[in-house]
């Protein structure tokens, strides 16, 4: 067994585990209000970690600087208590077109939701990126709650 100091675990003959970097987990530790109808960028700005400062927390933006399979998970907690939502969504999207997508119809008055997808995609380590999208209809003002754990998202490389 070697790691020769390039992260990766080469055992007995050749075969090498990969470790899954670069990798991300980004948050807000403000609210954020959408329109209903308008799918809006979540304002993910501070990290809890970013191992190849492959996030921006200006842009909102992950993009890999390592080709490869990548898993992304998004989480978001809403508070529709007087909103009168219908339905709330989340997206990822990669170079802006949706890859997934979660849909929540069973929406209430006064109580919070909260609503996660996951998802895989290859990722070319140059030019593609990968965004985190809120939406809902009904009613008036989501307010998106805030805070490392109720609304973040994470990623990070499964393989080659």
């Amino acid at each position: 067994t070697n790691s020769a100091g390039s992260g990766n675990i080469t055992i007995g003959s050749g075969v090498t585990l990969l470790s899954n970097v670069p990798a991300f987990r980004a948050y807000t530790d403000t609210a954020q209000t959408t329109s209903s109808g308008t799918a809006t960028k979540a304002a993910l700005d501070l990290e809890t970690y970013d191992t190849d400062s492959c996030y921006d927390t200006s842009t909102y933006r992950f993009t890999p600087n390592v080709a490869g399979k990548y898993y992304f998970n998004w989480v978001a907690q809403d508070n529709y208590s007087s909103s009168g939502a219908t339905a709330v969504q989340i997206y990822i999207r990669k170079n802006g077109s949706d890859i997934a997508e979660y849909v929540d119809n069973s929406r209430s008055t006064n109580n919070y939701g909260t609503v996660s997808i996951s998802t895989t995609v290859v990722m070319n380590g140059s030019s593609d990126y990968v965004e985190f999208f809120l939406y809902y209809t009904g009613g008036s003002g989501v307010i998106w709650r805030n805070n490392s754990d109720r609304t973040f998202a994470e990623g990070f490389r499964i393989g080659a």
